[in-house]
This record gives C-alpha cells, structure tokens and sequence, in this order.
C-alpha cells in the first residue's frame, strides 16, 4: 500500500513539474553602472564610489509604466533599519522592456555619502518593481 502511495506521488510531482513553465528572469531586474553611453553599460557593479550613477531596469516582459520614480534608502547602522535618502521622478513609456535612469535637469542621481543604499524603482502608486542593494564607498 505505501509503495502505491509513493508511486502516485511520484505520478503526481512528475505532471506537476512537467507543467511548470520556467523563466530565466520573472520579475524586472534593477542594477547600477557609471553611465550609459555610446557602448551601453559601463561599469556595472554593486560597489562604486560617491557620485553620480545610472540605475538600469530590463525585463522579459513590457514594465507597462508610464509615471515611475527611482527611491534611495540608506541603512542606519545606530538605529538598524533603511531610511529615506532621496526620490526622483521620471517619465517612461509602457512598452519599454530595458529603460535607464540617469542624471537631469530635475535628478541627480547622486550618491553624496558612503554607505549601504537600496534602490528602488516604484509605480506611480509607489510599489516597487524592481530593486538592488550597493556600497557606496569614498573616492
């Protein structure tokens, strides 16, 4: 009886797995670099000096956004927890699978501090999409 059991589990897993559709990247992946030039990314990392930096989003699929903003948290060490350091906005388009976010007229995008920060891409109602986690260290 238990060998019955083993083997309609087994049956049971085998159709279960055997449906399951896998992807490479569900969900948008956000990452820094230097900038974004002729050449695209240049000096992708999770570690960078003080200064200005470009966040980059791709995704398998449309981010169907149009109103976004890119969130800084700082971690506090002395009171262990993120707090918020500064929000830019940008406009995109709701076709685009790959957007960067760089420095502007109305945003910085500048890392003024050494420290641990998260960046955030947020919908218009503030929802994350996408975020990482870098250092910033001095120059």
């Amino acid at each position: 009886m238990r060998n019955f059991f083993v083997f309609v589990f087994g049956v049971f897993f085998f159709i279960l797995a055997a449906n399951v559709t896998l992807h490479a990247q569900a969900e948008p992946v956000l990452y820094l670099c230097v900038e974004y030039g002729d050449d695209g990314e240049e000096s992708i990392s999770d570690v960078f000096t003080t200064g200005y930096l470009t966040v980059v989003v791709k995704s398998d699929t449309k981010l169907g956004l149009e109103d976004v903003h890119i969130q800084f948290d700082k971690y506090n060490f002395k009171k262990d927890k993120w707090e918020f350091y500064k929000k830019f906005d940008y406009t995109i388009q709701p076709s685009h699978k790959y957007v960067y976010f760089s420095r502007n007229d109305d945003s910085d995008m500048s890392f003024d501090e050494t420290g641990f920060f998260r960046v955030y891409l947020l919908d218009d109602d503030d929802k994350v999409v996408a975020s990482t986690i870098v250092k910033i260290i001095e120059k």
